[in-house]
């Protein structure tokens, strides 16, 4: 259709024109809204040049004052448009997009989006006190602005790890959360995972530190390999790589030698890479995809043939959640099981089994609220996606949470049922602060029933980790509090939160026949 568009010489505008009116004369209304020429035309141009990078967004996403005044100017310049004045204006004959036609994806946005967008109503949880002690560390620096990047359990020593922006380090506490040991690396630690040896205890950490923290495509992230005996002497596996947020342990090509898969989040430039080990112990860097904004991966044999296969969440422009297939020769099938639109702010998930079918459903969360559209969202929350065989998705459960940053499936209660713990980083704290932490019961009628804490006052949480860290034999939960440079989208809003303690853990004392969970 295109190539006899141009052959013929006729305008995109004549085009659109008689598309309109087909639609008009040819079609029946049903009922539905009939879409005129422009907007015909706005749609069919959005997908022409703004799908490149991302999938196509509805206007209905965000407010009409937003995609003017934000969203848009910054997408014209990704295309090679300036703005100025109030105007827009090519920035040199290599604009990949004409000025005309940049206008009319303004106007379509204009035209269609909302004032304001609509809040989604939920259920208000309910408020538990008593089933997590809250538990404070000795710290050591009473009066720094709490920083944290990272909160871990390694449960089988009953400690927990910790790491800061402000002195780049990586922290040890024991059960007392009294202070073991720190060492100091070069940039922010953002994550450590544990390899453990036939025991089950962790023999080696895997460390990864992000390089920098802006985002900026610099490579200078590390991943760090470090005895659990000797933390003073970090061995380096691999250095340069863009802005790494996650590590993890496996053998991937089952040699006996464990690799290690690394989300390298970038910025316009990263990637999901293998560091795959040689026979002299050293790593070789493999890619795996080069898509910008890897964040978490999860390994399993989802196709059940005998080999590790690989999840990724990709949370930068092209969100959304991939698959990568052991071939048993060294590659990967890719396969794409869900996308999400770019505003979503993918933020985190989790493959687990919800309905125990056998299959690996998704949690996932959206609500990084920390680019160019600062509002609150109503479709930032917590969702389910059950598995409906051959990698197909279907949303079942949907509970909405401002800026909501991770949500983490475990049994709570330890009555057979998966509960929920979330976060939010980016919450209402104007109207709503409590929602920065929301726990989920499910009853015996399978429904998740929201409970929350009066922990809001405590800290400004941006990461956490749920395992059983006093070995009592209940999943706890661990709280990072991340206050440093303000990260505070309402304009009204000041801290009201102690902007000092760097975590707490909240000591599970649920117990397994609560008549108010069932």
């Amino acid at each position: 259709m295109r190539r006899l568009v141009i052959k013929l010489g006729i305008s995109s505008s004549i085009i659109f024109t008689l598309v309109n009116l087909f639609y008009l004369n040819g079609c029946k209304n049903d009922g539905k809204k009939l879409k005129d020429a422009e907007t015909i035309e706005g749609e069919f141009l959005v997908k022409k040049y703004c799908t490149s990078c991302h999938s196509s967004v509805s206007p209905q996403l965000l407010d009409n004052d937003t995609w003017q005044n934000s969203v848009l100017p910054q997408m014209g310049m990704k295309l090679g448009i300036s703005k100025w004045s109030g105007q827009y204006f090519p920035e040199d004959l290599q604009s990949k997009i004409s000025i005309v036609d940049w206008q009319k994806i303004v106007d379509y946005y204009s035209r269609e989006a909302p004032k304001v967008l609509t809040e989604r109503s939920h259920t208000t949880p309910l408020i538990d006190s008593n089933d997590f002690m809250i538990s404070k560390p000795i710290f050591l620096d009473s009066t720094a602005v709490a920083s944290t990047t990272m909160v871990k359990f390694d449960s089988p020593k009953n400690e927990l790890y910790t790491a800061d922006v402000k002195s780049n380090s990586l922290y040890v506490w024991n059960n007392y959360l009294i202070n073991k040991s720190k060492f100091k690396f070069e940039s922010p630690v953002i994550d450590v995972s544990f390899v453990r040896d036939t025991g089950d205890k962790s023999t080696t950490c895997i460390v990864t530190t992000i390089g920098i923290m802006n985002p900026v495509d610099n490579p200078q992230g590390k991943v760090f390999q470090i005895e659990k005996n000797n933390l003073s002497t970090p061995k380096v596996l691999a250095d340069k790589l863009p802005r790494p947020v996650n590590s993890i342990s496996t053998d991937i090509n089952r040699d006996g030698s464990k690799d290690i898969i690394v989300c390298g989040f970038g910025h316009d430039q990263g990637g999901l890479y293998l560091l795959k080990q040689q026979a002299d112990k050293s790593y070789s860097k493999v890619i795996i995809s080069a898509r910008a904004g890897a964040t978490q991966t999860a390994i399993g044999d989802y196709n059940k043939d005998g080999w590790p296969d690989i999840i990724c969440l990709f949370a930068q422009q092209d969100e959304g959640i991939w698959m990568y297939l052991n071939d048993q020769h060294g590659g990967f099938k890719s396969i794409n099981l869900l996308k999400f639109p770019p505003v979503y702010g993918s933020s985190s998930f989790q493959a687990v089994d919800f309905n125990n079918d056998g299959l690996v459903d998704i949690l996932y969360t959206a609500g990084d609220n920390s680019d160019y559209s600062k509002i609150l969202k109503p479709y930032h929350g917590v969702y389910i996606f059950i598995n409906k065989g051959n990698f197909k998705f279907k949303q079942t459960f949907f509970y909405p949470i401002n800026g909501c940053t991770k949500a983490v499936a475990a049994d709570l209660n330890k009555d057979g049922r998966l509960d929920l713990a979330s976060i939010a980083f980016f919450a209402d704290y104007k109207n709503n602060p409590r929602e920065s932490f929301i726990y989920f019961m499910q009853n015996n009628k399978n429904q998740l029933i929201a409970y929350t804490l009066p922990i809001e006052k405590l800290g400004k949480w941006i990461c956490m980790d749920v395992n059983d860290f006093d070995n009592d034999g209940m999943p706890d939960i661990a709280l990072g509090n991340f206050s440093m440079g303000g990260f505070i989208n309402q304009a009204s809003v000041a801290p009201s939160w102690d902007t000092h303690l760097p975590f707490i853990i909240l000591r599970n004392r649920i117990k397994k026949d609560v008549q108010a969970h069932k």
